[in-house]
């Protein structure tokens, strides 16, 4: 797969790049699988904003994704690879043995026709969903379980993989792709290889149309807002901060400030954090 540059016939058209969807083998959602996606526009249920930015955009249909792969009595076969309008990954339509259909996550590699297996006897190749512990050390994993049959959380966005690195005392060690080092139980699963759409990263926008297709909604920077909007805003002409380091509209350090709770529940199963030393 590669991206498609345009020529450079409007100011626009210069920056934007697509993907070239060769990955894409079926181009209508499964009926079955899919229901309607309601939009809030950033707003709580009496109509204020608490999330800034948000509102507009295309309307989508959610496509129903199998996160816990837990057909373990029969294969699997592919019939089509889809664009899911609400990931950056691509996402595979199955068919197992007794006709029943499910999306799932696809792969780097994945094409009609291949067959998908889930259990613990499961080969070791892209797409197969095995429990940990039956995974060899080195390899590549996504869609990672935190807690046993609740389904994948970690590791699924485009191009993204983390590697299993140690096995011991019924936990693992999985390096994911922020380089956080972090422990797994044995007995959750995983799929095997890397998530599809590897160049979804080179994919530039080229115009502030396409983000509000997306649902994004301009940003105004603090510095042309007033004092009493915004920590940066007032003074005369273009103003600095005015303060040690810029912080958000809520009065919050926004550069190198560490957000995460040292006392969390879950610290303990973090052996390396992400960009530490």
């Amino acid at each position: 797969m590669a991206t498609i540059k345009y020529k450079p016939t409007t100011p626009a058209r210069r920056n934007m790049s697509v993907s070239d969807f060769a990955e894409i083998t079926k181009f209508t959602p499964e009926k079955s699988l899919i229901t309607v996606k309601k939009k809030n526009a950033g707003r709580n249920s009496y109509g204020k904003i608490t999330v800034r930015h948000k509102g507009g955009g295309n309307r989508q249909k959610y496509r129903i994704v199998d996160f816990k792969r837990d057909f373990t009595e029969q294969a699997a076969t592919v019939i089509g690879i889809e664009y899911d309008p609400n990931r950056t990954a691509y996402i595979a339509l199955l068919q197992y043995e007794d006709g029943t259909k499910k999306y799932m996550i696809a792969p780097v590699g994945l094409t009609d026709g291949d067959k998908i297996y889930c259990g613990a006897d499961a080969d070791i190749k892209p797409g197969n969903t095995l429990p940990i512990g039956n995974i060899p050390v080195g390899t590549f994993i996504y869609n990672i379980e935190l807690y046993p049959g609740k389904g994948g959380q970690l590791v699924r966005s485009a191009g993204s993989a983390a590697q299993l690195m140690a096995k011991e005392n019924g936990n693992a060690q999985v390096r994911l792709p922020s380089g956080e080092v972090r422990i797994v139980r044995l007995d959750c699963r995983a799929t095997i290889g890397q998530v599809s759409n590897i160049e979804h990263e080179n994919v530039k926008l080229g115009k502030a149309g396409k983000t509000r297709h997306m649902g994004i909604r301009p940003t105004v920077r603090g510095s042309v807002m007033n004092p009493c909007d915004h920590p940066h805003g007032g003074g005369e002409g273009k103003s600095p901060v005015g303060r040690p380091s810029p912080v958000t509209p809520w009065g919050k350090p926004a550069l190198g400030y560490k957000t995460r709770d040292k006392k969390a529940r879950t610290e303990k199963f973090i052996v390396k954090h992400r960009n530490s030393k």
